[in-house]
């Protein structure tokens, strides 16, 4: 069955209304701050030590990349990695242990994807979690429009509140899956990173993707493996070129290995059936 966007959960940072919520009954999201606001499938998230986990000394001064990447705007990514290791943790969206590793392991390994990224380009983020890569991009190219895309309500809940916190007005937050969206949603990258092997990957990004596109898959030491695995199935949806890059050697050691594919013309031809539905 198809959607329309009017059928999905909405939220941004323009239009406000009341936050969805999963379940009847269930109370509004409460402010960033409140350990309250948790998901029950974060219930087993165990915190041996709340007051390292929460940002109350565990959190490591930004190292001297990040003075260079992010410059004049190194306090608003001090601010997002603040609110990672403290609601971040609390509601089980990162593990206490990734705290003191924040800004190598997540904030540089996300920040570098920046430089595949076209100048005013329009950028959904897939899956996006807790923010990684798309809030970072956010931070570092106030130049990009984009869609943090995310189906669960606790993370739509603290996607929203640090979009607002930072302040970042070239950002909307969606609710919803990408299978949902393709054939309404037409960008010119497609990022995601840690969300699933390449082949599934491909089938949820690839017709979120304009023509001449690309999805920008964020990946580990087995890219280049999943990559071949995925060939077939990369042709099937359209995609015309594919490649695995190495960005970010000056910042990041290692360099963040990313996966490019290139969205062609068959890629459109399936948005646009989709949309007929």
């Amino acid at each position: 069955m198809s959607h329309n966007v009017s059928e999905l959960t909405v939220v941004d940072n323009v239009s406000r209304g009341t936050q969805p919520t999963d379940e009847p009954g269930t109370a509004p999201a409460r402010s960033l701050g409140d350990p309250s606001v948790v998901d029950d499938t974060a219930s087993s998230v165990t915190d041996p030590n709340p007051l390292q986990s929460s940002g109350n000394g565990a959190v490591p001064q930004p190292p001297e990349a990040a003075r260079r990447l992010f410059g004049e705007r190194l306090a608003q990514a001090r601010r997002y990695v603040d609110m990672l290791a403290g609601p971040g943790v609390v509601r089980g969206l990162l593990g206490p242990r990734e705290v003191p590793r924040l800004w190598d392991r997540h904030i540089l390994n996300c920040a570098v994807v920046a430089e595949l990224v076209p100048h005013g380009s329009i950028v959904v983020d897939v899956g996006s979690g807790a923010g990684l890569p798309g809030i970072v991009l956010a931070i570092l190219r106030p130049d990009l429009r984009i869609t943090l895309l995310e189906p669960l309500l606790r993370r739509t809940t603290f996607l929203q509140e640090c979009v607002d916190e930072l302040d970042l007005r070239n950002v909307r937050v969606l609710r919803g899956r990408a299978e949902e969206f393709a054939g309404h949603l037409a960008a010119d990258v497609v990022t995601a990173r840690a969300v699933a092997p390449l082949n599934r990957l491909a089938g949820w990004c690839l017709p979120l993707v304009r023509e001449g596109g690309e999805m920008l898959a964020v990946k580990g030491s087995s890219a280049q493996e999943e990559l071949q695995a995925a060939e077939r199935e990369l042709t099937r949806l359209g995609a015309v070129d594919w490649s695995v890059a190495h960005v970010g050697s000056e910042f990041v050691d290692p360099p963040t290995t990313v996966v490019r594919v290139r969205a062609g013309r068959g890629v459109q031809e399936r948005r646009r059936k989709r949309r007929k539905r």
